[in-house]
């Protein structure tokens, strides 16, 4: 008998985790064991049920799916993190993959590609979508030494709160 996946779903919408549940039912081999919409639920949810695979968002209230993924790599060095996101920007996946995370696909991906990327990542495989890493290696090709690149995590999480429209009071606030 093979093993059983077990996914932990993180994502704010309540309707795109329906939409991951759904797909990942029609899976004999993936079982969602738990679902989070925040990176705090995230980071709790995963030291408590251990999932092989956490599919997780970077567009999370108050703290992003990047610093979870920091976070939890730091609690739990031996998470499988799969961002699954809306950002196709080749700075995201650099972030996500140096906060631990083992794969990144974009939502623009098809099913089966969310499906390659869960298996891949619960062997301890580096998984990145077609559109993610074509983006990566265009962005390679060009100067590496950007003003994103340069950002600290601390630094390039408060540039993408500034840019989610938070105050400054509210960013220092959440540094927890």
């Amino acid at each position: 008998m093979t093993h059983t996946i077990q996914v932990l779903l993180i994502d704010d919408h309540a309707i795109v985790r329906e939409g991951y549940r759904r797909l990942l039912a029609d899976e004999a081999a993936v079982q969602v064991i738990g679902e989070a919409a925040t990176a705090t639920e995230a980071c709790e949810l995963t030291l408590a049920l251990r999932p092989d695979v956490v599919v997780m968002d970077i567009a999370l209230p108050g703290m992003s799916g990047i610093e979870a993924t920091r976070r939890i790599i730091h609690a739990a060095p031996a998470a499988r993190i799969l961002i699954f996101s809306m950002h196709e920007d080749a700075i995201y996946a650099t972030r996500a993959l140096q906060a631990g995370a083992l794969g990144y696909i974009s939502k623009a991906s098809a099913p089966e590609v969310l499906m390659s990327a869960i298996y891949a990542v619960s062997r301890g495989e580096r998984y990145l979508s077609p559109d993610v890493s074509a983006n990566m290696t265009r962005s390679a090709q060009k100067r590496s030494d950007t003003a994103f690149a340069m950002l600290t995590p601390r630094e390039f999480e408060v540039m993408r709160l500034l840019v989610r429209g938070e105050t400054v009071r509210r960013i220092g606030a959440s540094r927890g």
